[in-house]
């Protein structure tokens, strides 16, 4: 089976692979509807997995038949932004649905209905959709491209929806684990 660190070594080469790909020429790009869009289990440091309910994405403990509510969480490369930022855009239901921060003081991370692949080729306006990605000590940051500072992050608490926060020292456990299915 090989050690904890290979194995984890070995998703983390796999990730970059598939969201950091290179930008590909537009004459050999496929259209967005064809394109194959990878999937990853996405939990965060207390193994809390995300679910879907009332149109949000919640973050709690599945077991059991209800394991197959988990959502995977589809990623493209941004390539609007600096590769070196490592920008991507976040997505459940095939894609179909993506992560969105909203602008303000206090931004509110909300589900909209637009395909990531489409989205991964646009401009500034995808700023909301977008995520610099960050690995540390084994784990993911995802903070927003629109609102600097701010990180995706789960409650404390079980059932509660994926949010953001401004403060990674709180109570908020921002850290999540990614694997490729």
């Amino acid at each position: 089976m090989g050690c904890p660190v290979c194995q984890l070594s070995y998703l983390i080469v796999l990730f970059l692979f598939h969201c950091s790909e290179a930008r590909p020429s537009s004459i050999h790009e496929k259209p967005a509807t064809q394109m194959k869009v990878p999937k990853y289990r996405l939990w965060d440091v207390a193994q809390k997995s995300l679910y879907l309910r009332n149109n949000q994405l919640v973050a709690g403990y599945l077991q059991g038949p209800n394991s197959a509510l988990e959502e995977k969480i589809y990623c493209v490369t941004n390539r609007f932004f600096e590769p070196e930022k490592f920008p991507i855009i976040l997505g459940i239901q095939e894609g179909r649905r993506s992560l969105a921060c909203g602008t303000g003081d206090l931004p509110v991370l909300q589900l909209e209905d637009v395909n990531i692949t489409e989205l991964s080729r646009g401009g500034a306006e995808t700023s909301r959709f977008t995520f610099f990605r960050s690995y540390k000590d084994g784990m993911w940051r995802f903070e927003s491209a629109a609102n600097p500072g701010w990180l995706l992050c789960t409650s404390a608490q079980s059932n509660e929806p994926l949010g953001l926060t401004l403060r990674p020292d709180a109570a908020h456990i921002v850290d999540f684990y990614f694997q490729l299915f």
